[in-house]
Order: structure tokens, then C-alpha cells, then sequence
């Protein structure tokens, strides 16, 4: 079914609108301004009433996550088929079994995250105790993208409903039938006061936040990054952003070119190519050059077989604007070596290799999210590094090699939120990983532990007795000389300097 912008009168009578995506002959399903003033002052009440703070509760609404997607898990695949042309499998496998995992991950692992961290003693700890306590923050608000709309509003719901906070989840407007389906089913599981779930335009993103949150986690471009930091910032509130770009992968002559191939081309066209962490152009040693794009066309042929747009295994680009961009980089930029056609129609574009790519291309000047992979040169992995280390610090950098010393040289002479070796996206899928950007590609990290030290605050305790006051009378005024010379005598007994306080 269609989707189209559409405001009814009803929605015009109630205010400012939110968001303006409906389907066409269905009720609209729109989050007003005011209808999100409301669900942050219930968020709000709940927090404040200590409805999150139990772990009994933690856990339940962690399992009720798990519950939701089980019991829902055609109706994702269906939705998730509707907004992407998303394969069953890719659905069940990069959305929901990820985020299952996130889910039961913080379950067996709550009570310990929640206990007091102590301090490690020393002489000026030794009569007292210090603990770091983790407070939730209270009520945070999570945006998600639209490559993954499932894992990329769940994954950091699951850290946030861990850590005892309330949040209120904005999926992205561009796969509607995915956010509908959120909408409809977060309210079936989730306490109704702690948790919500509103539909917002991109564009209207900022004024939400305005309203004053105690986090923001925001997944999507830098141009809209930049955006949500500013309005952000204009009330104090911290946020944790992951944004895309271009990630490179560096193909080395020394590597198994069959393996390397067919890593590559999961990577790059799983989804269509639309994911944050898709190599996003490979950097390919000159001397295996034409091997590996001779690998690449066979690895599609395995892959999705002579007509792409027949397999059930590839999916389409989730609207006309992303179709467009796609396209119009793919016609400006080197010369395709497989792919290259496209049906306006479908939103479908072949999986395309393109070779004879300059850096000065087109599609090496803006991010691509799309089934298109360049191929450029190099001489060396010094070529290789020096021109990673010419770009914006990139979400994932990926190395083919089976020299340890060139993969040692990668991970260690170029910055990115992550590194990869001998395999690409899999890192930013494992639970025991964090995951986020550096630089240009964000700030702020999520998976598992991360995730629930993103959503807390530690709390620095010291628990003080009164006894020993014979001792701390020396800090008092009238200061006098012979006081200070006494702490500075103790000061120095520590060879480890832990400071002039121990005698305090």
C-alpha cells in the first residue's frame, strides 16, 4: 500500500503537528506536540515515583521485550518486508535475534551491573568506604534510522530500560509500517507510564528534544546529528549520537580472495546496502585488483543469481529519495564492472561493483547507503592508511589480510569507532562490544554493558564516619603553619601520591 503526506482537518484543529506520514484511506497515526508534552510529563511522574528503580521491574519489562518479538515475529517480517523488501532472514537474524540477545544478555547480567562498584582502599580510604553507585538518568528519548528500525530503536531501549530509566522511542518516519507496528505493540507489553512510543517527522526532531530530556540517543547522518546536538545543547542535554559515513575496507594482495569476496559482498549488500556499517568502498591492493573483482561477480551471481531483482534475497531502497541519491551517484562516479541497473518503479537497483573510481567522484564525496560498492587502488598499505587517515574518522574500518603486521598497522594508524579484521559488520553485532562513533561518526557507544553505563550516571559515594576528628581538625582555620607542614609530611608518605586528602 502506498504511503503518502497527507493532513487531515482533524489533525490541522489540534495544533502543531509531529509527524505527517499517514497511509493512504487509514486513519493518520501522528504524534502532536502537545500529545508529546503529555507523554514526557507521565514518563516524567513515573521516574519520579521510583517505578523503574526496582530490579524486579527492570527485569520484567526486559522480558517482556523478548515476549513482544517472539510472539510478533511475523508481523515484523511482514512489516520490515513492506518497508525494505527486507528478507525474512535478514529480518530474523539482524533485527530481532539481535535484539532478543541485547534483551536476555541484560537480564543475566542486571544484578551484577547494579551493584555498588567499590573503590579500591588505600590510606585515605582505609576507615571509610567508597562506592561509585550507577542512578538511572530519568527520562531519555531514542531515535531511530531507518536501515534497521527494529534494532536501532531496540537495541538502546533494552540498555535504557536496565540501567531503571523511562523512555520514550521515535522511530523513523521512512518505514512506516515498521514504526506502526512499534506504536501498536510497545503499549501491549511495556508499562504504559514508563514507556512510549511517538511518531515524529526528522524535521520536528528538534523541537521535541527542546521539551528536555535527560539523554538523547540519536542514530543517522551527520547532517541531522549536528542538528540534534544543537537542540540539545540548548537545555544541557547530553546525547550519544552514531552516524554514518564511509567506511573503508582495505583488500590486501596477501588474503584468501575467495573468503575475502564473499565476506565482502554480505557485508555490502545485505539490505541493499543500506546499513551503517556496510564497507562503504573498498581500498584494494593493485596487484589482486582484478581477481577480486572477478570474485565479487561470482559472489553475486552465488549470491542473488542472474536477475537480482527476482531474488527473494535482496531487497529495494526504502523510498524515492534514497532511490534518486543512489542512482544519480552511481551515474557520476567510475565504471561498472557488474550491476548498474536500476527500476525506478521497484526502488530497485542492482548490486553494482564500480572500478576506475577517484576519490574526487562523486560517490566518494557523500555517503552512499545504497547496493553500490566502489574499487580503488593502491600501491601499498601506507597508500592505504593515508588516504583513511585523509577522511572524517568513520564509524568501521575494515582490513583483509593474513599479514598480522598489516592488520596490527591498520587498527593502530587509523581512528574509527571500530575495527574489523578478515570480516566487516560483525563487530558491531557482538553484545560484549560497544558500539559507536569517534570524530565525525558520533560520540557515545551501546550493546550490552555499554548500553547500561550510556543510560546511568555514577554517582561517587563516600561514606565518612565522625570518629578520628583528633586528625581532621588540621584542615580547619585559623590555618597555621605547623598544620600545613603536618599534611605535607603525610602527603609524602605515599610513594603512589594519592594525595594531600589522605590526612583529611
Amino acid at each position: 500500500m502506498s504511503v503518502k503526506v497527507k493532513a487531515c482537518s482533524a489533525c490541522q484543529r489540534n495544533g502543531r503537528l509531529t509527524c505527517r506520514r499517514t497511509r493512504l484511506g487509514e486513519p493518520c497515526l501522528k504524534t502532536y506536540l502537545l500529545e508529546s508534552v503529555d507523554l514526557l510529563r507521565r514518563a516524567r511522574v513515573a521516574f519520579q515515583a521510583g517505578h523503574t528503580l526496582k530490579e524486579n521491574f527492570r527485569l520484567a519489562q526486559l522480558e517482556a521485550v523478548v515476549q513482544m518479538l517472539e510472539e510478533h515475529e511475523c508481523d515484523f517480517v511482514d512489516a520490515l518486508g513492506r518497508d525494505l523488501h527486507k528478507p525474512r532472514f535478514e529480518t530474523v537474524v539482524s533485527e530481532l535475534m539481535l535484539v532478543k540477545n541485547e534483551a536476555l544478555y541484560a537480564i543475566n547480567n542486571l544484578r551484577k551491573w547494579m551493584q555498588p562498584q567499590h573503590v579500591e582502599r588505600n590510606l585515605s580510604t582505609s576507615l571509610d568506604e567508597c562506592v561509585v553507585v550507577r542512578e538511572p538518568l530519568g527520562v531519555v528519548i531514542i531515535m531511530g534510522y531507518w536501515c534497521s528500525p527494529v534494532q536501532m530503536c531496540m537495541v538502546p531501549l533494552v540498555g535504557a530500560i536496565a540501567a531503571g530509566n523511562c523512555a520514550i522511542i521515535s522511530p523513523s518516519e521512512c518505514t512506516a509500517h515498521t514504526s506502526e507496528l512499534l506504536h501498536r505493540l510497545i503499549p501491549l507489553y511495556l508499562d504504559n507510564e514508563c514507556f512510549h512510543v511517538i511518531i515524529a517527522g526528522l524535521s520536528d526532531l528538534p523541537q521535541v528534544i527542546e521539551l528536555k530530556f535527560d539523554h538523547v540517543f540519536f542514530t543517522g547522518t551527520k547532517e541531522e546529528g549536528s542538528k540534534i546536538a544543537q537542540a540539545a545543547a540548548r537545555t544541557l542535554t547530553p546525547v550519544t549520537l552514531i552516524l554514518r559515513g564511509k567506511n573503508p575496507c582495505y583488500v590486501d594482495q596477501h588474503c584468501d580472495i575467495a573468503t575475502t569476496a564473499q565476506r565482502i559482498t554480505w557485508a555490502s549488500f545485505h539490505n541493499a546496502g543500506q546499513s551503517v556499517v556496510a564497507p562503504d568502498y573498498i581500498l584494494c591492493h593493485v596487484d589482486v585488483k582484478t581477481r577480486l573483482v572477478q570474485a565479487l561477480k561470482s559472489c553475486l551471481a552465488q549470491f542473488y543469481g542472474c536477475a537480482p531483482q527476482e531474488s527473494r534475497s535482496f531487497g529495494r531502497m526504502v523510498n524515492t529519495d534514497a532511490f534518486n541519491h543512489t542512482r544519480d551517484m552511481l551515474w557520476r562516479s567510475g565504471k561498472v564492472a557488474v550491476g548498474g541497473q536500476v527500476i525506478e518503479a521497484e526502488k530497485y537497483i542492482a548490486p553494482t561493483i564500480l572500478t576506475e573510481v577517484a576519490e574526487s567522484d562523486a560517490i566518494m564525496q557523500q555517503d552512499i547507503l545504497g547496493p553500490v560498492l566502489p574499487i580503488l587502488t593502491v600501491n601499498n598499505v601506507d597508500e592505504a592508511i593515508a588516504s583513511i587517515k585523509r577522511q572524517e574518522k568513520p564509524l568501521c574500518v575494515y582490513a583483509y589480510s593474513s599479514n598480522s603486521k598489516v592488520i596490527s598497522r591498520l587498527m593502530s594508524e587509523t581512528s574509527s569507532g571500530s575495527f574489523c579484521s578478515n570480516d566487516s559488520v560483525l563487530q558491531s553485532l557482538m553484545v560484549a562490544l560497544p558500539f559507536g562513533g569517534v570524530g565525525a561518526s558520533g560520540m557515545g557507544s551501546c550493546h550490552g554493558h555499554y548500553s547500561f553505563d550510556t543510560f546511568s550516571h555514577k554517582k561517587s559515594c563516600l561514606l565518612r564516619s565522625t570518629r578520628f576528628e583528633c586528625v581532621t581538625y588540621l584542615r580547619y582555620p585559623p590555618y597555621e603553619e605547623r598544620n600545613l607542614s603536618l599534611m605535607s609530611w603525610a602527603s609524602g608518605l605515599s610513594q603512589k601520591s594519592q594525595g594531600w586528602c589522605q590526612i583529611l
